[in-house]
Protein backbone atom coordinates (compact mmCIF):
# COMPACT_ATOMS: atom_id res chain seq x y z
CA UNK A 1 0.00 0.00 0.00
CA UNK A 2 1.24 3.49 -0.85
CA UNK A 3 2.08 5.24 2.42
CA UNK A 4 -0.31 8.07 1.52
CA UNK A 5 -3.21 5.61 1.22
CA UNK A 6 -2.23 4.05 4.54
CA UNK A 7 -2.31 7.48 6.19
CA UNK A 8 -5.77 8.04 4.73
CA UNK A 9 -7.04 4.67 5.93
CA UNK A 10 -5.63 5.23 9.40
CA UNK A 11 -7.38 8.60 9.68
CA UNK A 12 -4.41 10.97 9.51
CA UNK A 13 -5.45 13.20 6.60
CA UNK A 14 -7.73 16.23 6.87
CA UNK A 15 -6.68 18.33 3.84
CA UNK A 16 -4.11 18.03 1.08
CA UNK A 17 -3.16 20.35 -1.76
CA UNK A 18 -3.32 17.73 -4.53
CA UNK A 19 -4.12 14.17 -3.49
CA UNK A 20 -2.99 12.49 -6.72
CA UNK A 21 0.24 14.48 -6.89
CA UNK A 22 1.12 13.76 -3.25
CA UNK A 23 0.34 10.05 -3.66
CA UNK A 24 2.57 9.89 -6.75
CA UNK A 25 5.33 11.84 -5.01
CA UNK A 26 5.30 9.48 -2.02
CA UNK A 27 5.37 6.37 -4.21
CA UNK A 28 9.15 6.76 -4.49
CA UNK A 29 11.40 7.00 -1.38
CA UNK A 30 13.47 10.05 -0.49
CA UNK A 31 10.82 12.79 -0.22
CA UNK A 32 11.95 15.44 2.27
CA UNK A 33 9.11 16.73 4.45
CA UNK A 34 8.74 18.70 7.65
CA UNK A 35 6.49 19.45 10.59
CA UNK A 36 7.03 22.41 12.91
CA UNK A 37 6.50 22.44 16.69
CA UNK A 38 6.73 25.69 18.64
CA UNK A 39 8.89 25.53 21.76
CA UNK A 40 6.26 26.63 24.28
CA UNK A 41 7.01 23.96 26.93
CA UNK A 42 9.80 21.62 27.99
CA UNK A 43 7.85 18.64 26.64
CA UNK A 44 5.43 17.70 23.91
CA UNK A 45 2.21 15.98 24.98
CA UNK A 46 0.06 13.17 23.62
CA UNK A 47 -1.78 15.62 21.38
CA UNK A 48 1.50 15.99 19.44
CA UNK A 49 1.57 12.29 18.64
CA UNK A 50 -0.65 12.56 15.55
CA UNK A 51 2.02 14.46 13.55
CA UNK A 52 4.81 12.41 15.12
CA UNK A 53 3.18 9.11 14.16
CA UNK A 54 2.46 10.37 10.64
CA UNK A 55 6.12 11.38 10.31
CA UNK A 56 7.19 7.93 11.50
CA UNK A 57 4.99 6.22 8.92
CA UNK A 58 6.63 8.32 6.18
CA UNK A 59 10.09 7.65 7.61
CA UNK A 60 9.41 3.90 7.65
CA UNK A 61 8.40 4.20 3.97
CA UNK A 62 11.84 5.64 3.14
CA UNK A 63 11.14 9.38 3.27
CA UNK A 64 13.21 11.98 5.14
CA UNK A 65 11.66 13.84 8.09
CA UNK A 66 12.71 17.27 9.28
CA UNK A 67 11.58 17.86 12.86
CA UNK A 68 11.54 21.65 13.24
CA UNK A 69 11.28 23.44 16.56
CA UNK A 70 10.21 27.06 16.50
CA UNK A 71 12.90 28.91 18.41
CA UNK A 72 12.14 31.89 16.20
CA UNK A 73 8.38 31.66 15.71
CA UNK A 74 7.80 31.00 19.43
CA UNK A 75 9.26 34.46 20.06
CA UNK A 76 6.10 35.79 18.38
CA UNK A 77 3.45 33.20 19.19
CA UNK A 78 1.01 31.50 16.85
CA UNK A 79 -2.48 33.09 17.03
CA UNK A 80 -4.13 29.97 15.53
CA UNK A 81 -6.80 28.53 17.81
CA UNK A 82 -6.16 31.11 20.54
CA UNK A 83 -8.58 33.73 21.82
CA UNK A 84 -5.82 35.62 23.60
CA UNK A 85 -2.21 36.44 22.85
CA UNK A 86 0.16 33.70 23.99
CA UNK A 87 2.48 34.23 26.92
CA UNK A 88 5.77 35.77 25.83
CA UNK A 89 8.66 33.52 26.87
CA UNK A 90 12.27 34.60 27.19
CA UNK A 91 14.72 33.65 24.47
CA UNK A 92 16.64 31.48 26.95
CA UNK A 93 13.49 29.59 27.98
CA UNK A 94 12.51 29.02 24.36
CA UNK A 95 15.97 27.71 23.52
CA UNK A 96 15.94 25.36 26.52
CA UNK A 97 12.47 24.09 25.59
CA UNK A 98 13.59 23.36 22.04
CA UNK A 99 16.66 21.45 23.20
CA UNK A 100 14.52 19.39 25.59
CA UNK A 101 12.00 18.58 22.84
CA UNK A 102 14.75 17.56 20.40
CA UNK A 103 16.15 15.17 23.02
CA UNK A 104 12.69 13.68 23.60
CA UNK A 105 11.84 13.02 19.98
CA UNK A 106 15.23 11.48 19.25
CA UNK A 107 13.65 8.35 20.79
CA UNK A 108 11.25 8.28 17.85
CA UNK A 109 13.44 9.40 14.93
CA UNK A 110 17.02 8.43 15.94
CA UNK A 111 18.58 11.51 14.33
CA UNK A 112 22.18 10.28 14.53
CA UNK A 113 21.38 6.90 13.01
CA UNK A 114 19.03 7.87 10.16
CA UNK A 115 18.54 10.64 7.62
CA UNK A 116 16.04 12.36 9.91
CA UNK A 117 17.04 15.92 10.85
CA UNK A 118 16.22 18.06 13.89
CA UNK A 119 16.39 21.82 13.23
CA UNK A 120 15.40 25.05 14.96
CA UNK A 121 14.07 27.95 12.90
CA UNK A 122 15.85 30.40 15.24
CA UNK A 123 18.88 29.56 13.08
CA UNK A 124 17.54 31.60 10.16
CA UNK A 125 14.75 33.72 11.68
CA UNK A 126 16.60 35.50 14.49
CA UNK A 127 19.36 36.92 12.22
CA UNK A 128 16.80 38.32 9.74
CA UNK A 129 17.16 41.98 8.79
CA UNK A 130 13.58 43.13 9.12
CA UNK A 131 13.45 45.74 6.35
CA UNK A 132 15.06 43.39 3.83
CA UNK A 133 12.73 40.60 4.95
CA UNK A 134 9.67 42.79 4.31
CA UNK A 135 11.01 43.71 0.85
CA UNK A 136 11.84 40.11 -0.11
CA UNK A 137 9.02 38.19 1.58
CA UNK A 138 6.36 40.61 2.85
CA UNK A 139 5.72 41.96 -0.64
CA UNK A 140 4.18 38.59 -1.60
CA UNK A 141 1.49 38.69 1.11
CA UNK A 142 -1.96 40.24 0.80
CA UNK A 143 -3.31 41.72 4.02
CA UNK A 144 -6.88 41.13 2.80
CA UNK A 145 -6.15 37.45 2.21
CA UNK A 146 -4.48 37.08 5.60
CA UNK A 147 -7.44 38.67 7.38
CA UNK A 148 -9.75 36.22 5.64
CA UNK A 149 -7.85 33.29 7.20
CA UNK A 150 -9.70 31.57 10.04
CA UNK A 151 -6.87 32.02 12.55
CA UNK A 152 -6.81 35.80 12.12
CA UNK A 153 -10.53 36.30 11.61
CA UNK A 154 -11.31 34.69 14.98
CA UNK A 155 -8.95 37.07 16.73
CA UNK A 156 -10.03 40.33 15.08
CA UNK A 157 -12.87 41.05 17.52
CA UNK A 158 -10.71 40.51 20.62
CA UNK A 159 -7.66 42.15 19.13
CA UNK A 160 -4.78 40.83 17.06
CA UNK A 161 -1.36 42.23 17.91
CA UNK A 162 0.94 43.33 15.12
CA UNK A 163 3.63 40.92 16.31
CA UNK A 164 1.25 37.96 15.88
CA UNK A 165 0.30 39.24 12.43
CA UNK A 166 3.86 38.43 11.34
CA UNK A 167 3.57 34.75 12.27
CA UNK A 168 2.27 33.59 8.89
CA UNK A 169 5.12 35.33 7.06
CA UNK A 170 7.71 33.64 9.24
CA UNK A 171 6.16 30.18 8.92
CA UNK A 172 6.02 30.60 5.16
CA UNK A 173 9.66 31.67 5.20
CA UNK A 174 10.50 28.46 7.10
CA UNK A 175 9.11 26.42 4.22
CA UNK A 176 10.99 28.54 1.66
CA UNK A 177 14.25 28.13 3.60
CA UNK A 178 13.83 24.36 3.94
CA UNK A 179 12.95 24.08 0.25
CA UNK A 180 16.09 25.98 -0.73
CA UNK A 181 18.51 24.38 1.72
CA UNK A 182 17.09 20.88 2.22
CA UNK A 183 14.98 20.16 -0.85
CA UNK A 184 11.85 19.97 1.31
CA UNK A 185 8.69 19.63 -0.80
CA UNK A 186 5.99 18.69 1.74
CA UNK A 187 4.89 20.47 4.90
CA UNK A 188 2.48 18.80 7.31
CA UNK A 189 0.70 20.11 10.40
CA UNK A 190 -2.55 20.39 12.31
CA UNK A 191 -5.63 21.42 10.38
CA UNK A 192 -5.66 24.80 12.15
CA UNK A 193 -2.38 25.48 10.33
CA UNK A 194 -3.83 25.03 6.83
CA UNK A 195 -3.78 28.75 6.02
CA UNK A 196 -0.23 29.22 7.29
CA UNK A 197 1.03 26.16 5.40
CA UNK A 198 -0.65 27.26 2.16
CA UNK A 199 1.06 30.63 2.57
CA UNK A 200 4.39 28.80 2.39
CA UNK A 201 3.29 26.82 -0.69
CA UNK A 202 2.29 30.08 -2.37
CA UNK A 203 5.51 31.88 -1.36
CA UNK A 204 7.66 29.13 -2.91
CA UNK A 205 5.58 29.29 -6.10
CA UNK A 206 5.98 33.07 -6.32
CA UNK A 207 9.66 33.26 -5.41
CA UNK A 208 11.05 30.02 -6.86
CA UNK A 209 8.43 29.13 -9.47
CA UNK A 210 8.21 25.66 -7.90
CA UNK A 211 5.31 23.46 -6.88
CA UNK A 212 5.40 22.04 -3.37
CA UNK A 213 2.66 20.47 -1.30
CA UNK A 214 0.82 20.64 2.02
CA UNK A 215 -1.05 18.12 4.14
CA UNK A 216 -2.91 18.59 7.41
CA UNK A 217 -4.09 16.29 10.17
CA UNK A 218 -7.49 16.42 11.86
CA UNK A 219 -7.62 18.16 15.24
CA UNK A 220 -8.53 15.22 17.44
CA UNK A 221 -10.92 15.12 20.32
CA UNK A 222 -11.94 12.03 22.24
CA UNK A 223 -15.41 10.52 22.00
CA UNK A 224 -16.31 12.46 25.16
CA UNK A 225 -15.25 15.67 23.34
CA UNK A 226 -12.15 16.14 25.49
CA UNK A 227 -9.08 17.58 23.80
CA UNK A 228 -6.62 14.86 22.81
CA UNK A 229 -3.73 14.57 25.25
CA UNK A 230 -5.53 16.27 28.14
CA UNK A 231 -6.98 14.88 31.36
CA UNK A 232 -8.74 16.47 34.30
CA UNK A 233 -5.32 16.58 36.00
CA UNK A 234 -3.58 18.27 33.06
CA UNK A 235 -1.52 17.40 29.99
CA UNK A 236 -0.35 13.87 29.15
CA UNK A 237 3.33 14.73 28.63
CA UNK A 238 5.61 12.40 26.69
CA UNK A 239 8.45 13.26 29.08
CA UNK A 240 8.74 10.44 31.63
CA UNK A 241 9.86 12.95 34.29
CA UNK A 242 6.66 14.96 33.91
CA UNK A 243 4.27 12.06 33.32
CA UNK A 244 5.33 8.60 34.47
CA UNK A 245 5.21 5.70 31.97
CA UNK A 246 2.73 3.93 34.25
CA UNK A 247 0.37 6.95 34.13
CA UNK A 248 0.94 7.14 30.38
CA UNK A 249 -0.07 3.47 30.06
CA UNK A 250 -3.14 4.15 32.20
CA UNK A 251 -4.15 7.10 30.00
CA UNK A 252 -4.46 4.77 27.00
CA UNK A 253 -6.00 1.79 28.78
CA UNK A 254 -8.68 4.04 30.27
CA UNK A 255 -9.75 5.54 26.95
CA UNK A 256 -13.39 5.57 25.93
CA UNK A 257 -14.56 2.32 24.30
CA UNK A 258 -15.60 4.34 21.25
CA UNK A 259 -12.02 5.56 20.72
CA UNK A 260 -10.15 2.25 20.87
CA UNK A 261 -10.10 1.33 17.18
CA UNK A 262 -9.43 4.92 16.11
CA UNK A 263 -6.53 5.18 18.55
CA UNK A 264 -5.08 1.81 17.48
CA UNK A 265 -4.97 3.10 13.90
CA UNK A 266 -3.40 6.43 14.83
CA UNK A 267 -1.09 5.63 17.72
CA UNK A 268 0.28 2.15 16.96
CA UNK A 269 1.97 0.47 14.02
CA UNK A 270 -0.25 -2.60 14.19
CA UNK A 271 -1.35 -3.73 10.71
CA UNK A 272 -4.78 -2.49 9.71
CA UNK A 273 -5.97 -6.08 9.28
CA UNK A 274 -5.05 -6.90 12.87
CA UNK A 275 -6.84 -3.78 14.12
CA UNK A 276 -10.00 -4.64 12.18
CA UNK A 277 -10.74 -7.64 14.41
CA UNK A 278 -10.96 -5.36 17.45
CA UNK A 279 -13.82 -3.45 15.81
CA UNK A 280 -16.03 -6.50 16.39
CA UNK A 281 -15.43 -6.58 20.15
CA UNK A 282 -17.71 -5.11 22.79
CA UNK A 283 -17.86 -4.75 26.56
CA UNK A 284 -15.38 -6.78 28.57
CA UNK A 285 -13.76 -8.22 25.43
CA UNK A 286 -12.73 -4.70 24.44
CA UNK A 287 -10.48 -4.60 27.50
CA UNK A 288 -7.95 -6.72 25.62
CA UNK A 289 -7.89 -4.19 22.79
CA UNK A 290 -7.25 -1.45 25.33
CA UNK A 291 -4.35 -3.40 26.81
CA UNK A 292 -2.86 -3.79 23.33
CA UNK A 293 -3.29 -0.05 22.69
CA UNK A 294 -1.77 0.93 26.03
CA UNK A 295 1.20 -1.42 25.63
CA UNK A 296 1.97 -0.45 22.02
CA UNK A 297 1.60 3.30 22.65
CA UNK A 298 3.79 3.13 25.78
CA UNK A 299 6.41 1.05 23.99
CA UNK A 300 6.66 3.57 21.13
CA UNK A 301 7.14 6.52 23.47
CA UNK A 302 9.00 5.01 26.45
CA UNK A 303 10.47 1.74 25.19
CA UNK A 304 9.69 -1.94 25.68
CA UNK A 305 11.08 -2.17 29.22
CA UNK A 306 8.90 0.70 30.47
CA UNK A 307 5.86 -0.78 28.72
CA UNK A 308 6.52 -4.18 30.34
CA UNK A 309 6.85 -2.56 33.78
CA UNK A 310 3.70 -0.48 33.33
CA UNK A 311 1.69 -3.50 32.18
CA UNK A 312 2.94 -5.58 35.11
CA UNK A 313 2.18 -2.79 37.60
CA UNK A 314 -1.33 -2.38 36.18
CA UNK A 315 -1.90 -6.11 36.49
CA UNK A 316 -0.72 -6.08 40.11
CA UNK A 317 -2.82 -3.03 41.00
CA UNK A 318 -5.95 -4.84 39.91
CA UNK A 319 -5.12 -7.94 41.96
CA UNK A 320 -4.11 -10.17 39.09
CA UNK A 321 -0.51 -10.78 40.07
CA UNK A 322 2.29 -8.90 38.38
CA UNK A 323 4.97 -6.52 39.65
CA UNK A 324 4.30 -3.09 41.20
CA UNK A 325 7.78 -1.75 40.36
CA UNK A 326 6.50 0.16 37.33
CA UNK A 327 3.86 2.05 39.32
CA UNK A 328 4.56 5.71 40.29
CA UNK A 329 6.10 5.51 43.74
CA UNK A 330 6.90 8.01 46.47
CA UNK A 331 9.18 7.15 49.39
CA UNK A 332 8.43 8.72 52.77
CA UNK A 333 10.67 8.74 55.82
CA UNK A 334 10.06 5.95 58.36
CA UNK A 335 9.81 8.56 61.10
CA UNK A 336 7.13 10.44 59.17
CA UNK A 337 5.07 7.29 58.70
CA UNK A 338 5.54 6.34 62.35
CA UNK A 339 4.04 9.69 63.34
CA UNK A 340 1.21 9.13 60.79
CA UNK A 341 0.29 11.36 57.84
CA UNK A 342 -3.16 12.84 57.23
CA UNK A 343 -4.59 11.12 54.14
CA UNK A 344 -5.55 14.42 52.39
CA UNK A 345 -1.97 15.61 52.78
CA UNK A 346 -0.56 12.38 51.39
CA UNK A 347 -2.92 12.31 48.39
CA UNK A 348 -1.88 15.86 47.50
CA UNK A 349 1.82 15.16 48.08
CA UNK A 350 1.93 12.19 45.69
CA UNK A 351 -0.09 13.99 43.01
CA UNK A 352 -3.38 12.08 43.23
CA UNK A 353 -5.06 15.37 44.14
CA UNK A 354 -4.15 18.90 43.13
CA UNK A 355 -4.62 20.22 46.66
CA UNK A 356 -5.51 19.09 50.14
CA UNK A 357 -8.94 20.61 49.69
CA UNK A 358 -9.55 18.53 46.57
CA UNK A 359 -8.30 15.46 48.41
CA UNK A 360 -10.76 16.07 51.25
CA UNK A 361 -13.61 16.29 48.75
CA UNK A 362 -12.52 13.01 47.13
CA UNK A 363 -12.53 11.29 50.53
CA UNK A 364 -15.92 12.73 51.48
CA UNK A 365 -17.38 11.51 48.17
CA UNK A 366 -16.07 7.98 48.72
CA UNK A 367 -13.46 8.08 45.99
CA UNK A 368 -10.30 7.46 48.05
CA UNK A 369 -8.81 4.07 48.93
CA UNK A 370 -5.91 2.84 51.04
CA UNK A 371 -4.80 -0.70 50.16
CA UNK A 372 -8.11 -1.22 48.35
CA UNK A 373 -10.16 -0.20 51.43
CA UNK A 374 -12.42 2.79 50.89
CA UNK A 375 -11.75 5.65 53.31
CA UNK A 376 -14.52 8.19 53.96
CA UNK A 377 -13.04 9.83 57.07
CA UNK A 378 -11.22 13.04 56.09
CA UNK A 379 -9.24 12.81 59.35
CA UNK A 380 -7.86 9.36 58.50
CA UNK A 381 -4.16 9.07 59.40
CA UNK A 382 -1.95 6.87 57.22
CA UNK A 383 0.60 5.08 59.39
CA UNK A 384 2.68 1.99 59.93
CA UNK A 385 -0.42 -0.18 60.32
CA UNK A 386 -1.20 0.46 56.63
CA UNK A 387 2.21 -0.75 55.47
CA UNK A 388 2.26 -4.04 53.54
CA UNK A 389 5.13 -5.93 51.94
CA UNK A 390 4.50 -3.90 48.76
CA UNK A 391 4.22 -0.57 50.58
CA UNK A 392 0.96 1.38 50.80
CA UNK A 393 -1.25 1.42 47.72
CA UNK A 394 -3.28 4.61 47.34
CA UNK A 395 -6.11 4.92 44.84
CA UNK A 396 -8.56 7.62 43.82
CA UNK A 397 -11.51 6.66 41.66
CA UNK A 398 -11.34 3.35 39.85
CA UNK A 399 -8.11 3.70 37.94
CA UNK A 400 -5.57 6.13 39.45
CA UNK A 401 -2.97 4.50 41.67
CA UNK A 402 0.17 5.54 43.54
CA UNK A 403 2.43 3.46 45.75
CA UNK A 404 4.04 4.79 48.96
CA UNK A 405 7.16 3.07 50.30
CA UNK A 406 9.41 3.71 53.28
CA UNK A 407 12.71 5.45 52.58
Amino acid sequence: MNVYDELVERGFIAQVTDEDAVRDMLSQPGVVFYVGFDSTATSLHAGSLVPIMAMLHLQRAGHVPIFLTGGGTTMIGDPSGKTEMREMLSEAAIRANGESIHAQVDRYFHFHETQAVALDNAEWLLPLQYILFLRDVGVHFSVNRMLAAEAYRQRMERGLSFIEFNYQLLQAYDYLTLYRERGCVLQMGGDDQWGNILAGVDLIRRVEGATVHAMTFPLLTTASRAKMGKTAEGAVWIDAERFAPYDYYQYWINCDDRDVVKFLKLFTFLPLGAIARFAELEGAELREAKRVLAYEATQITHGREAADEAAAAAKAAFGAGGDLEGMPTTAVAASELAASIPLPNLLAEVGLARSRGEARRMIEQGGAYVNDDRVTDVDYMVGENDLTKDGILLRVGKKRFHRVTVA
